[in-house]
C-alpha cells in the first residue's frame, strides 16, 4: 500500500502531480491503496438501488460524435408509455426512476414539468432526470434561466439531476467530441445552481475517447472543487467509452480493463472523503470487472436498470437488467455486505 498517498487522500491533500505519478505507479499498489481508502471511508457495504431507466426518445438534434444511439430507431414515448414503464418498475420494488432522452425542440420546461407531475400524481418514486445539457436547452427554448427552469422542475416533482453531459470537462476535448454541447463553464454553472436550489446531482466522467490522462485528472479535480464548494454530489460514476457504431469508432477503441480499474482507483484517491461514493457501471464493464473495481476503490454497484439502450447501441454485451437477488449474490461473492439504498444513499 502507498501509505503516504493513503494518509494524504484522507487529509484531502492529493495534488494533480500526485495523480499523474499514480497513473505510472505499480497499478496493484494503487488498487490496494484505493481499497484501503474505501474500507476507511465507506466500510464493507456495497450499495445498490432498485431502479429503472426510461429513455424517452432516441431522437436528438445535438449530434455528439461519440453517440451510438441518436436516431437509431426513431422512437418517442408518450406520457402514457412512460407511466406504463414506471408501473413495471414499481412492480419490482423500484424506488428510483431514471429519465433520459435526446434534446428536441418540443422539450420545453412545460413539457418536463407536465411529465414529472403526471408521474408523481400516480406513483411514489424518486425522479432522477435531466442532464445540464437538457436543462440548458429547455431553459433556452422556454425563455428562462437554467436556475428558473430547475426551480420549476423541482416544484413539479424532480428529485435529483444527473451529472451526464459532462463527458470530459476540458473544452479542447469537447470541441472534438461534442462541439454543440454545453461548455465546461455552462455545465459547472448549471450544476452549482442545482446544488444551491437543494437539488442533489451525480457526477460523471466518460473516458476513453480522445482525451489524455491529464484531461481525466483535470476533470476529476474540477469535480472535487465543486464538491468542496457545494457538497451537492451524491456519487461519482466513471463511464467507460463504448466505441461501436459512432463517428469516433475509427479513432478510439476505448480503454483496457486495467485502465478501467486504474480510473476507479484514482477517483477514490483524488476524492477521498469529499465524494465518498464511487459507483461502477456494470452494464458497460460487465459484472466481473465491476466486482474487481469494487475491490479497487468503488463501493456502489449502481442500479437494476431494466433497460439501457444507449450502452447496448454502443456495443455493450453485458445485458440491461440485474435483479435485486443477483446483486446480493454478486456482492456476497466478494465477501462484502449488500445494502439496498435510494437515490440519496439512504439505506432501505
Amino acid at each position: 500500500m502507498l501509505k503516504d498517498i493513503y494518509e494524504r487522500s484522507l487529509a484531502g491533500d492529493i495534488t494533480k502531480k500526485d495523480a499523474l505519478e499514480l497513473v505510472k505507479a505499480n497499478p496493484f499498489e494503487l488498487f490496494d491503496t484505493a481499497n484501503e481508502l474505501r474500507k476507511t471511508i465507506a466500510g464493507d457495504e456495497i450499495t445498490y438501488v432498485v431502479n429503472r431507466l426510461v429513455e424517452i426518445t432516441d431522437r436528438c438534434m445535438i449530434g455528439c460524435d461519440f453517440c451510438s444511439f441518436r436516431n437509431n430507431i426513431g422512437f418517442k414515448l408518450s406520457t402514457d408509455d412512460v407511466l406504463q414503464r414506471v408501473g413495471e418498475a414499481k412492480d419490482i420494488g423500484a424506488t428510483e426512476l431514471c429519465l433520459i432522452s435526446g434534446v428536441m425542440p418540443y422539450m420545453t420546461v412545460e413539457y418536463y414539468c407536465d411529465l414529472f407531475e403526471a408521474i408523481k400524481s400516480k406513483y411514489d418514486i424518486m425522479i432522477h432526470a435531466l442532464s445540464p445539457m437538457e436543462v440548458h436547452y429547455a431553459a433556452k427554448v422556454s425563455g428562462v434561466t437554467p436556475a428558473e427552469a430547475m426551480a420549476a422542475f423541482k416544484k413539479a416533482g424532480l428529485n435529483t439531476i444527473t451529472g451526464a453531459s459532462a463527458e470530459i470537462l476540458v473544452d479542447s476535448v469537447r470541441e472534438k467530441i461534442c462541439p454543440r454541447k454545453v461548455s465546461t463553464r455552462e455545465w459547472v454553472d448549471i450544476i452549482k445552481d442545482a446544488h444551491r436550489l437543494g437539488i442533489r446531482t451525480t457526477s460523471t466522467i466518460m473516458y476513453g475517447t480522445l482525451e489524455t490522462w491529464e484531461d481525466r485528472i483535470d476533470h476529476m479535480f474540477l469535480l472535487r472543487d465543486i464538491q468542496r464548494e457545494t457538497h451537492g454530489f451524491t456519487e461519482f460514476i466513471p463511464l467507460t467509452f463504448m466505441h461501436e457504431n459512432n463517428r469516433l469508432s475509427g479513432q478510439s477503441k476505448g480503454v483496457s480493463g486495467m485502465d478501467d480499474l486504474r480510473l476507479h482507483a484514482l477517483a477514490r484517491v483524488i476524492f477521498g472523503q469529499d465524494i465518498p461514493n464511487i459507483q461502477v457501471s456494470w452494464i458497460k464493464m460487465g459484472v466481473k470487472l465491476s466486482q474487481a473495481a469494487l475491490c479497487a476503490g468503488a463501493n456502489d454497484f449502481g442500479g437494476t436498470m431494466i433497460e439501457d439502450k444507449i450502452s447496448i447501441a454502443g456495443g455493450s454485451e453485458h445485458g440491461e437488467y440485474l435483479s435485486k437477488e443477483e446483486f446480493i449474490q454478486l456482492i456476497r461473492a466478494i465477501d462484502r455486505v449488500p445494502v439496498e439504498r435510494n437515490t440519496l444513499y439512504e439505506h432501505i
